[in-house]
């Protein structure tokens, strides 16, 4: 029994905001957001728009993409590291929105590596015999923690001149704020007697030694009260992104992690059609393609549109390859990521 990805489904909420209107709320500016992160634009949800809101119709996109109903899905493991409250996660808001019932839910949090390790939670409990089709959801609003004001202007409501005071508040923690955006992206994964398509095979890695390297300094108890009001002001509530130390390691990891999921299946790089890489910074995907040699043909990055989505980048990544043609029966998928933990991997699929 092979894990077959039967159907993919998106889902990006509101208007794009792009680095201009960043620029007209915080000391930056286009040119500086693209030569550091090759992002270019964003999606932010509205308030009041949660991640189980946004999940529900990149699922639905998803089933209908696979022609299997709702009502079909034995198993659900939802990936997040922002999920609508502290708890219960967001699985069982995604499941009643789906209008099924008694499904079992599975709630992950391995932030940038969610969706790979998802995919290894479905493949595992596929190959079991247990389920037979799972749907597999990552899906983020990071817009919660963004400590800006002037969210009028940001977004368009206002063209009000937004104040010295507001522009160095919000610009305090621009290194990381500009990093993320909001998405969903959904697959249906189901198994399938096959002796060609479907994973061939998932590596994965964690190094708690790093796990300060990536980490948001409240909510859990390490802290009492485990929120108190003034997080937001100070930006404990902003994820702590130690820049240089992740590039290091993601160039480093990624490659490696890639070439020894290929090694140990006896295929080489040259037997791979796509690799499809975590969206966290085009900066570190290039680096990676540069040490594995690979042409631009082999790689697919969206990140320019859409930002860091955190677990929603592989999914909606390669649905968008899939859209584009790149993806064609038969080619062989590399998906790879790297995020807090420290954890990282890849997966290897055949389409």
């Amino acid at each position: 029994m092979r894990s077959t990805i039967f159907g993919t489904g998106i889902h990006v909420p509101g208007e794009a905001i792009d680095n201009h209107r960043m620029a007209r709320i915080m000391d930056t500016s286009h040119e500086w957001i693209v030569q550091r992160t090759g992002i270019e634009q964003r999606y932010l949800a509205g308030e009041g728009v949660t991640t189980s809101d946004i999940a529900i119709p990149a699922a639905r996109a998803a089933l209908e993409n696979a022609g299997v109903p709702a009502a079909d899905i034995d198993y659900i493991v939802f990936a997040t590291m922002t999920p609508d409250v502290y708890f219960p996660g967001s699985g069982p808001f995604l499941q009643r929105g789906l209008g099924i019932e008694r499904t079992p839910c599975l709630d992950i949090r391995q932030q940038c590596a969610g969706f790979i390790y998802g995919l290894q939670v479905a493949d595992a409990l596929i190959r079991s015999g247990q389920y037979r089709n799972v749907l597999l959801v990552g899906a983020e609003v990071h817009a919660g923690f963004m400590t800006w004001s002037a969210w009028d202007v940001l977004c368009g409501r206002s063209d009000r001149k937004v104040s010295e005071e507001e522009i160095a508040r919000n610009t305090r923690f621009r290194d990381r704020t500009v990093l993320f955006g909001d998405a969903a992206g959904a697959l249906v994964v189901r198994g399938e007697e096959s002796s060609t398509r479907g994973v061939v095979d998932i590596l994965l890695y964690t190094d708690g030694k790093h796990a300060e390297r990536l980490i948001t300094r409240c909510g859990g108890s390490a802290y009492r009260p485990y929120f108190r009001p003034e997080m937001a002001e100070s930006g404990e509530i902003v994820p702590v992104v130690e820049g240089r130390e992740v590039y290091k390691l993601a160039v480093k990891l990624m490659p490696e992690v890639i070439r020894e999921i290929l090694e140990r299946n006896d295929l080489t790089l040259d037997d791979v059609d796509l690799v499809v890489m975590h969206q966290a910074n085009l900066r570190i995907n290039e680096a990676c393609q540069q040490r594995l040699g690979l042409p631009d043909e082999k790689v697919f990055n969206n990140i320019r549109r859409y930002g860091n989505t955190t677990a929603a980048t592989i999914p909606l990544a390669f649905h968008e390859a899939k859209e584009q043609g790149r993806v064609k029966p038969g080619d062989l998928v590399c998906f790879v990521a790297l995020g807090s933990g420290l954890n990282w991997g890849a997966v290897l699929y055949r389409a």
